[in-house]
């Protein structure tokens, strides 16, 4: 096959721009959105992140909090924006408040095609929690408990995230009473929690460690494939007969769909040398999860998967949105 001088000097030129914007961006300041209040797992780990990539670069990377709507609030921010120096931190409630809002027919925006993905920023067991005046060990136990109560509330981050699924599946498998009462992010739900006035919620482990080993909450479960290595005794919902609120812990980075693919690849290299870093990668461990930054598309397969676990669930029980 004949390569006329006018292509090869197409593809040259090609390669020199993937070359230049790789090497150019970015230009001025990034910004990390966090769809939630300060104060949870999702936020701390953000501005960890946000710490070592501002040192490698060479621009400020800042994290701006954007709470409510279960997180569909500041992802749709980052869905539109256009200045290409905007990235998402979300966690795997991305999934379910998407699947309500789709089911409901107001998505605003699409995962699939709205965003890239870019890497895994850590794996985080989610751990289902009670206040410790409840006299329940374990789920099982809290199950009992809730059918001879029947009037205990449960606390999630919004309508359609995560925790908002899990009680409503829970409720529908154990055949139980839960009023929902809905907050603008973990940080919230957690302080309700302490107070008493809920009964029942989750968190992500790295934001509730402190609480469960002071006592101050009990965990009565987690929602990964396998135990937390930090609380080895607590068992999974799928040992206490509840695979169905199985899910991975995810909190990840995600781009507008129209980012550059040289800015995403670079993207996803300095967060996985960011993620291996040893003050980053300690303190992940500090919080009880694990390091992230995996491939673009075995990240992208992840949230894809849960998708598709969610969006059934999120159909048969008609969650709504406000």
């Amino acid at each position: 096959m004949r390569i006329t001088r006018r292509a090869a000097l197409g593809a040259g030129l090609a390669i020199a721009g993937t070359a230049r914007a790789q090497e150019t961006w970015p230009t001025r300041p990034v910004r990390i959105v966090v769809p939630f209040p300060a104060g949870g797992t999702t936020d701390l780990l953000a501005r960890l992140y946000a710490q070592r990539l501002t040192e490698t670069l060479g621009q400020s990377v800042v994290v701006e909090n954007r709470g409510g709507g279960g997180g569909s609030i500041g992802a749709d921010v980052v869905a539109k924006s256009t200045d290409g120096h905007t990235l998402l931190f979300h966690n795997l409630t991305f999934c379910t408040t998407t699947a309500a809002l789709e089911f409901a027919g107001r998505a605003p925006h699409s995962i699939e095609r709205d965003f890239a993905p870019v890497s895994m920023g850590a794996n985080v067991p989610m751990m289902l929690l009670v206040n410790p005046q409840v006299p329940a060990k374990d789920l099982k136990e809290f199950v009992g408990y809730a059918k001879q109560r029947g009037d205990l509330f449960y606390g999630s981050t919004g309508p359609g995230s995560t925790i908002n699924l899990v009680g409503e599946v829970l409720k529908r498998d154990a055949g139980i009473k839960l009023d929902h009462i809905p907050y603008r992010g973990a940080a919230p739900l957690v302080q309700e929690l302490l107070a008493g006035r809920i009964q029942f919620g989750g968190d992500q482990l790295s934001s509730s460690l402190s609480n469960i080993r002071s006592g101050a909450l009990r965990p009565v479960a987690t929602l990964a494939a396998q135990r937390a290595s930090a609380l080895p005794e607590v068992p999974t919902a799928r040992e206490q007969g509840f695979p169905s609120i199985e899910l991975l812990g995810w909190n990840g980075f995600f781009a507008p769909a129209a980012t550059p693919a040289p800015v995403l690849a670079r993207l996803q290299r300095e967060i996985a040398a960011a993620a291996q870093h040893p003050d980053v990668a300690r303190r992940i461990a500090e919080l009880g999860a694990e390091p992230g930054g995996n491939s673009a598309a075995e990240f992208g397969a992840a949230v894809k998967d849960q998708l598709a676990q969610v969006r059934p669930l999120v159909a048969e029980l008609k969650m709504q949105v406000e």
